[in-house]
């Protein structure tokens, strides 16, 4: 059985950054600037959200030589579903808090 209780701050924040991008790829770096999360909170956020299916995640290729690969993250369908029915303004009712993920 799944816990349930409502989305953090900073995951609403991170889901409206993403809903904003309207399906195109985000680079970790760029989401945790626009979502003013630091790393250590973003990256554990991002896996869990990609582990219950809100987000696809790829490895895309270098932009400029002797660059590493960078790690792009956009919203699944559901993702969608989550990040618009989770403002990062909005205030879980107990009902809605137990449809929601635990993130």
């Amino acid at each position: 059985m799944s816990r349930t209780r409502a989305l953090s701050t900073h995951a609403r924040t991170v889901l409206s950054v993403l809903l904003d991008a309207g399906g195109q790829w985000s680079h970790g770096y760029e989401l945790a600037r626009l979502a003013n999360v630091k790393s250590g909170t973003l990256y554990p956020l991002l896996i869990r959200l990609e582990a219950q299916g809100y987000l696809e995640a790829e490895w895309q290729p270098p932009t400029e030589g002797g660059r590493p690969p960078r790690h792009a993250y956009r919203l699944t369908a559901s993702g969608v579903q989550l990040a618009r029915a989770n403002s990062p303004g909005h205030t879980a009712t107990p009902t809605a808090q137990r449809r929601e993920a635990t993130i």
